[in-house]
């Protein structure tokens, strides 16, 4: 796609732009959005709507989890058009996306910030453009207060840009193509990846289960789903193959600066959950009083998470420190480090056959030391291992590739975004195609838009 741009440029008064087309204009957020105010007296709307990730999603108001509202009629009733911002702990939360956009009627909590546009905008523009500022973190230094919450009466003064109506409705058209075809690839590379990733599972199951002799004897496993294993394999308790371990991490709070920055390596639950096997890298460490206070696990541990994510598992590369929301396996000598490592990958159904369930699955040492593995002599565990990474290496390269293709994507859609809105590109001579070019030619433009 190439870039066109401006006539000519001014300099802006924001500040997080230096500046925009000669003929857009600048005012206070104030003066386009007022800051809703209706209430649900009387529950006259019904349909809830929450925040998640900058998305408006319907929720069901009979079936609500986690901390419900004595009544609705404190929530606010928002329009089609309308935007929400989620203001609240700006400094702890930074991963989160703030602002969401409403295409229809319904209700959500009056801790979000509601805008109302007034006439003679369009709203969906300010949308992306508020959307830009969130993805570039630009709220996270305008909080203040025991929450770090922001106000609409505070961020109601932030400098907005004001391109005339129907260049806003073009700029809004664009994107929405744009972003609607993006997410559309996005969507299809993600769905390639699950299948891929269902045919790498199936190659561990049936290596890990059956083993790699297709004429040898069989037993019963004694677990109903996996039917049988070799006859002479060996069934153990985790117990009995490997010494378990669980992390540990007392102090409250968890982010007292006292215990961190040292010398030993504290991997957290995202760091486990984030790798394909082994874990290589830390970006956290705790010093000596930290480690008195947690669990170290030693080299070729295998580590699996027992909290949120649970059933995630990762072999350690080095020794490092666990809190509480992990528990290693160091195998006896008899048990494969990388078989393990399957064989745990393989049991994930179990283990959430047996967590608890309440808000959130969890586990504990209690309940996963009895889950059984099954384990050949230790020269078919290697060879087992060597014909799992032998046959699932091409569909790991895959996978690579086509992450590395949906990361490029997602740039793209962000940098389409940010010079959209910004007035860096022109794009008030786009029209909607008469023909729908191939889903396949978004990589293409993605991998040309900055050359």
């Amino acid at each position: 796609m190439s870039k066109v741009k401006y006539k000519s440029y001014k300099s802006s008064k924001t500040l997080w732009l230096d500046k925009i087309p000669e003929h857009w204009q600048e005012t206070d957020l104030r003066m386009l959005f007022a800051d809703n105010k209706e209430k649900n007296i009387g529950l006259v709307e019904k349909n809830l709507l929450s925040l998640s990730y900058g998305k408006l999603k319907r929720k069901d108001i009979d079936n609500t989890t986690g901390l419900v509202p004595a009544s609705f009629e404190g929530y606010q009733i928002i329009g089609e058009g309308y935007i929400v911002l989620r203001f609240t702990d700006l400094q702890n939360d930074k991963k989160s996306l703030r602002v969401g956009y409403a295409n229809e009627r319904g209700i959500i909590t009056s801790a979000y910030i509601g805008l109302a546009p007034k006439i003679g905008l369009n709203s969906k523009y300010y949308y992306y453009l508020l959307h830009f500022l969130d993805k570039f973190k630009y709220y996270y230094n305008l909080g203040g207060g025991v929450r770090q919450s922001l106000s609409y009466k505070d961020f109601g003064r932030e400098t907005i840009l004001v391109p005339d109506e129907p260049e806003q409705t073009t700029i809004a058209k664009f994107l929405d193509y744009k972003t609607e075809k993006i997410n559309r690839f996005i969507k299809k590379k993600k769905q390639l990846i699950k299948l891929l990733n269902e045919q790498k599972a199936a190659i561990i199951n049936q290596a890990v289960t059956k083993g790699l002799d297709p004429n040898v004897p069989m037993k019963d496993s004694g677990i109903e789903w996996l039917g049988e294993i070799p006859e002479h394999w060996e069934v153990k308790k985790l117990k009995f193959a490997t010494n378990l371990l669980r992390g540990k991490f007392t102090p409250r709070p968890r982010n007292d600066p006292k215990y961190y920055d040292g010398k030993y390596p504290f991997i957290q639950t995202g760091n486990l959950t984030s790798t394909s096997k082994y874990i290589e890298t830390y970006n956290q460490t705790l010093n000596e009083l930290g480690r008195d206070v947690s669990k170290e696990f030693p080299i070729n541990t295998v580590v699996m998470s027992v909290a949120a994510n649970i059933a995630d598992v990762a072999i350690l590369n080095f020794k490092a420190c666990f809190p509480d929301s992990v528990i290693g396996f160091y195998p006896f000598k008899e048990t494969d480090t990388d078989f393990l490592f399957y064989q745990l990958k393989n049991l994930r159904a179990e283990f959430y056959k047996i967590a608890i369930k309440s808000t959130q699955y969890n586990l504990n040492v209690d309940r996963v030391k009895n889950v059984k593995i099954f384990l050949p002599k230790l020269p078919e565990q290697k060879a087992i291992v060597s014909h799992i990474e032998t046959e699932t290496q091409t569909i790991d390269k895959t996978i690579d590739t086509i992450q590395k293709e949906i990361t490029l994507v997602e740039e793209y859609k962000t940098a389409l975004i940010a010079e959209a809105v910004t007035g860096k590109i022109d794009v008030r001579d786009f029209k909607l195609p008469k023909e729908e070019t191939p889903l396949a030619m978004v990589a293409e433009g993605a991998a040309h838009y900055n050359k």
